[in-house]
């Protein structure tokens, strides 16, 4: 009996608020990092306005398919739930540095 081999796995896209990766640059100052936060906050926003459409269509009787209503919900729970956490992440590492001895 063999074992057929593993094919290659399907290559990843990029998401639309994160720019580009390029390499790091020393007079950079953190630019990069706040834009995509600003990406992904903005995207957040536009996540949860989708959201907030459908159930208004889903309470007025006009929402046609379900489906779609509970999925813009959950992309914007779980994406809330992520911005939530990195910027937990990024006040806990703050607070760490703050905390540092000179």
């Amino acid at each position: 009996m063999t074992i057929p081999a593993i094919g290659s796995a399907p290559a990843v896209s990029a998401t639309s608020y994160l720019p580009a990766s390029t390499a790091a640059d020393a007079s950079d100052s953190g630019s990069g990092f706040a834009s995509a936060l600003t990406g992904a906050v903005d995207n957040l926003q536009q996540l949860q306005s989708t959201s907030n459409s459908y159930a208004i269509q889903a309470v007025t009787g006009d929402l046609d398919d379900i489906h779609t209503a509970t999925i813009a919900s959950s992309r914007a729970q779980v994406t809330l739930e992520l911005v939530a956490a990195v910027r937990n992440k990024g006040v806990e590492a703050f607070n760490d540095i703050m905390r540092m001895q000179a």
